[in-house]
């Protein structure tokens, strides 16, 4: 029996998220279906984040138990072959002890999210941003999102049906910078709460179109009030960009 950690790139569009479920194709039963077409195995697939429906990812990992012994380069070939038709490519698999959990070994994950802020729509980029026609102060919204960086309660910034068991996370980075039309969102933390992500860049879109202060966006992050945050950024402009190890 070998483990094998799976590097993973996907359009989350025509999945209802990572995690399988009844009402929907997501990419976890994706990947599985491609696992059991070129092994037979039935084999459950555990990933170091579940993203949501229409969420993307450049580097998703997941670790899966095959009993035959693959080389790694082999693997990945065979499983894009079968994941031809969907779009979600392997980008590259390691053999690892069986002590690795793709979730539980993870020591930080790293998130993007991109606003293309102008007034045309996009046409290339179409899903894989939030456009934003309003006009944005980018260099606002990163000097408040430094209010967010550090060891908090993020109860304003979780979703309501959150199960972790705790709203207190460490977010280590949380920077906003513009290039052109594109406003692009870097934060990076061990681990983050359900819609903590889009939650904390629909307020900082408040910041950057006036009608929040940088002293709004810290008084929502203090009131430990959900009620208090910013409309939540929709999912298409969201990717799961790296996991640490």
């Amino acid at each position: 029996m070998g483990r094998y950690k799976l590097t993973i790139e996907y359009d989350g569009r025509p999945f209802v998220g990572w995690q399988r479920q009844a009402n929907g194709l997501s990419v976890q039963e994706a990947i599985e279906s491609a696992v059991l077409s070129l092994t037979g195995e039935a084999r459950a697939i555990q990933a170091a984040g579940r993203t949501d429906a229409g969420v993307h990812a450049t580097g998703q990992v997941a670790h899966v138990d095959l009993a035959r012994d693959w080389r790694p380069d082999r693997l990945r070939e065979a499983l894009n072959a079968h994941l031809r038709l969907f779009p979600i490519a392997i980008v590259r698999v390691d053999g690892v002890g069986a002590d690795f959990e793709a979730r539980f070994s993870a020591t930080k994950r790293h998130y993007v999210y991109r606003i293309l802020n102008r007034r045309a729509k996009p046409a290339l980029m179409r899903g894989l941003v939030w456009h934003v026609a309003r006009a944005l102060d980018a260099d606002a919204m990163g000097a408040a999102a430094q209010a967010l960086v550090g060891r908090h309660d993020f109860t304003t910034f979780r979703a309501a049906e959150c199960q972790a068991s705790s709203p207190v996370r460490t977010l280590d980075r949380l920077d906003v910078a513009r290039d052109g039309d594109t406003i692009e969102i870097r934060t990076s933390a061990r681990s983050f709460l359900h819609h903590q992500v889009r939650s904390m860049v629909g307020s900082l879109e408040h910041v950057g179109s006036g009608k929040w202060t940088a002293r709004d966006l810290a008084a929502a992050l203090a009131a430990r009030d959900r009620a208090r945050c910013g409309a939540v950024a929709p999912a298409c402009g969201l990717f799961l960009a790296q996991v640490d190890y």
